[in-house]
């Protein structure tokens, strides 16, 4: 099941500075609860981050296509384990095959930024590619290469269980959206918007949105980015708004 959230662009306006979102709230979540419900949090992430490691290590060791022979490093992905918002790009770059860390180029400062902007960071997030590994010369990716490493992002979502899918660029949204059985479209057309599609692990929100080094060639194109990146914002304070009046429902 499928719905598309209207979200009008000028109602985005009216989000302040001051209602911005601050992590992913899990810290909050832990104090607040029993004892017992620490306990539990605590080994659910440590639990996931334990999955996230395997990961690595099958990643690490993967032959499936002639990439890894040209790779200097891996980049599996970085960011927390129960992260409520995950961000999908592409592939490596030249840095982060050199770094094994996703994102660390002049688009990663570019990412930086758009999240700071809606009071977020690469630690409350989790951030990943739909590659694993550096295509020679930050080509496009391959079709055969896609279909090879996207098993391991299957279980990066499966692992960390994301409310909000962003995808960031063409390939990631194409196939997120063919995942989800979402019908694709132009990224100039639906950018910004927010897709609701219902899974076994409950309700996710994706939401496609340019390639953050849109704004490297074209600084213009920050301007769309940030305000995109405010649907996002408003899809987690929303969440959270409803978390608050549920605890007021029960005193």
């Amino acid at each position: 099941m499928r719905n598309t959230l209207s979200l009008p662009r000028n109602a985005l306006c009216s989000v302040t500075g001051a209602q911005v979102w601050e992590g992913d709230g899990t810290f909050e979540k832990i104090i607040k609860a029993a004892p017992e419900q620490r306990t539990e949090m605590m080994s659910e992430e440590e639990r996931r981050k334990r999955e996230l490691e395997k990961l690595r290590e099958c990643v690490e060791r993967c032959k499936r296509c002639p990439l890894h022979a040209m790779r200097k490093n891996v980049v599996v992905g970085e960011g927390s384990a129960v992260a409520e918002l995950m961000m999908i790009g592409e592939a490596p770059g030249y840095n982060e095959d050199l770094q094994g860390r996703p994102f660390v180029g002049k688009a990663g400062k570019v990412l930086d930024s758009l999240l700071q902007s809606i009071g977020l960071d690469r630690a409350s997030v989790y951030i990943c590619n739909v590659l694993k590994c550096r295509p020679p010369k930050n080509r496009e990716p391959s079709k055969h290469e896609i279909a090879q490493c996207t098993p391991f992002l299957d279980e990066q979502i499966s692992i960390i269980k994301p409310r909000i899918i962003a995808t960031l660029g063409n390939y990631s949204m194409q196939y997120i959206f063919s995942k989800y059985n979402i019908p694709i479209s132009k990224i100039s057309e639906i950018h910004g918007s927010v897709y609701k599609v219902s899974t076994l692990e409950g309700s996710i929100f994706i939401v496609p949105l340019y390639h953050p080094a849109v704004a490297v060639y074209n600084i213009k194109m920050m301007d769309v980015l940030l305000e995109d990146f405010k649907v996002i914002q408003m899809i987690m304070m929303n969440n959270k708004n409803r978390l608050i009046s549920a605890k007021k429902s029960i005193k």
